[in-house]
């Protein structure tokens, strides 16, 4: 066909992508329909298009204009659901901070990221203004739950729906957790927010009758983009202030509840609560988790519980979860626990909207689909992140070969479905032989009394490394390291069975992964830089 002029796009026919589209046909929709809870008070749509313009209205008197960054330190409470949509209507670029960083990191950040200001609510307030005052940043302190949400007038937001004008604008920037050197700041365009909150909808299937409960951080890669898809959907956003096992259980009861996203150590703990024993589920509820992989007890415990166990896999530079794994209630049904467990590790396969995976070897081909042959996820579509702010150098060895390389170490399956196997960095290579460290923490899992595992490298003058195991033991419990070892040599290799065990908490991030550099930092200074 010909490249005719008049088939060229034009205002009518085209629109840049960005999710806070999905607010405005909420508000036109369906204004009156429940849009947020939190803790006694609730709102409708058009309640929650309030409390952004009031935001709005709040940033533009600070000055706050196109392009400036707009940093927040808050709970899951309205105003950090509501800054998800206030802050870019302005053109300006989103930046969400861990709060439970501490005081230099946050810092940084602000002075990497160039903030205009900072947001911060009351239980931050202190580390907020200390941070922001060695930044040189001014700080909108948010009023407490008796008080107003926001004061002051709320301005119509009217055409700023449609202030967009480029899709590829920066939406967000996010901080990776900087297990080694400083934080990146990872850069997410409008376009890709958008199509990644879609495809959330479809993978876990949320509609207009879901109810979303918020355990998983919304600071972490922005919710996982939920912030967009439940609203996208016309669902629920159920706001917790913390992560507490009896308000999770009454949360679920009191709101009927129908779907959350958590990590698993959130999980274990809802397994692992006296609350547990009082909690009677009236309904099936989807639960989306990423991480470790999940344990026979975890997988059998959440389904007494009445959860749908559904694995996700990406990381921040991918806007969240790129890949998914579930199992029909019918398979299910047929499957053992352990054939369950087995089958429900696996990351699957992409979601709707995401990136095209692909695992390769060392010379950039694509290796078989065998479930053997081990090699690098690579991604590459629209749900991949602009690259990292103020760092040129890290952005185009990320995107080396025109995909972005994850690091993680993985097969493919006949089916599709791949597999992590480890992360290239925590591979132990033992007398000449590569092993997962990911591998023996299944391992690990599987014993009753360990509630987590993490396996590192250590080194050793005969070997070169050996796997070395940290376990944290469920409470109530107690288990010798021989114990631990003899059940591991029923379960692996020989060679690689852990020669030595350290027990106690391990150390997490406040999105419950385990921080295996601060375990290498306990072996001594030359694990520490792996």
């Amino acid at each position: 066909m010909r490249n005719e002029p008049h088939l060229a796009r034009r205002a009518a026919n085209f629109q840049p992508l960005s999710p806070v589209a999905f607010l405005d046909r909420a508000l036109a929709v369906h204004p009156d329909r429940p849009a947020i809870i939190w803790r006694d008070r609730k709102w409708s749509y058009e309640g929650f298009a309030d409390i952004v313009s009031r935001m709005v209205s709040c940033l533009r008197l600070r000055g706050v204009k196109a392009g400036d960054v707009v940093s927040i330190m808050a709970a899951n409470r309205p105003e950090m659901l509501a800054a998800h949509y206030a802050v870019p209507m302005l053109g300006a670029v989103l930046n969400t901070i861990n709060t439970r960083l501490d005081l230099p990191v946050v810092t940084y950040i602000l002075n990497h990221a160039e903030s205009r200001i900072l947001i911060a609510d009351p239980a931050c307030a202190e580390l907020a203004r200390a941070a922001a005052a060695g930044a040189g940043v001014g700080v909108l302190e948010l009023e407490t739950e008796e008080g107003d949400l926001l004061s002051g007038e709320a301005d119509p937001l009217g055409d700023m729906f449609e202030s967009i004008s480029d899709e590829w604008q920066p939406l967000c920037v996010n901080y990776t957790s900087g297990t080694t050197g400083d934080p990146k700041g990872v850069v997410y365009h409008h376009r890709g927010a958008y199509l990644n909150a879609i495809g959330n909808v479809l993978a876990l299937r949320l509609n207009d009758r879901s109810v979303y409960l918020w355990t998983l951080p919304m600071f972490h890669c922005n919710g996982w983009c939920h912030t967009w898809a439940v609203t996208a959907a016309g669902g629920v956003h159920v706001c917790l202030d913390r992560v507490d096992p009896a308000e999770i259980f009454s949360s679920i009861g009191e709101h009927d509840v129908t779907h959350m996203a958590c990590a698993p150590v959130v999980l274990y703990m809802l397994l692992n609560h006296p609350e547990r024993e009082n909690y009677h589920p009236s309904r099936r509820i989807q639960v989306a988790s990423g991480g470790a992989s999940p344990s026979v007890a975890l997988i059998s415990g959440l389904a007494a519980l009445g959860f749908d166990f559904l694995h996700l896999y990406g990381l921040t530079e991918s806007y969240g979860p790129v890949t998914l794994c579930e199992v029909s209630p019918e398979e299910a049904a047929r499957l053992g626990s352990e054939e369950l467990a087995t089958k429900l590790a696996r990351q699957g396969s992409r979601h709707a909207t995401a990136n095209r995976v692909r695992i390769i070897g060392e010379d950039g081909g694509e290796l078989p689909w065998d479930g053997a042959s081990m090699g690098e996820i690579t991604l590459k579509g629209n749900t991949l992140m602009a690259g990292y702010y103020r760092d040129a150098e890290a952005t185009e060895k990320a995107f080396a070969g025109d995909v972005f390389h994850t690091g993680d170490l993985a097969v493919r399956h006949l089916n599709g479905e791949i597999e992590i196997r480890d992360r290239a960095k925590d591979v132990i290579i033992s007398g000449g032989e590569n092993i997962s460290s990911l591998e023996i923490e299944n391992a690990l899992h599987r014993h009753p009394s360990v509630l987590l595992a993490a396996v590192v490298a250590e080194a050793d003058p005969k070997w070169g490394e050996v796997p070395r195991a940290f376990v944290e033991l469920k409470d109530g419990t107690s288990l010798e390291a021989e114990e631990l070892r003899l059940f591991c040599r029923d379960h692996l290799a020989h060679y690689k069975v852990p020669k030595s065990f350290t027990f106690g908490p391990l150390p997490r991030t406040a999105t419950g992964k385990i921080q295996k550099f601060v375990l290498r930092e306990r072996l001594g200074p030359e694990h520490a830089d792996r």
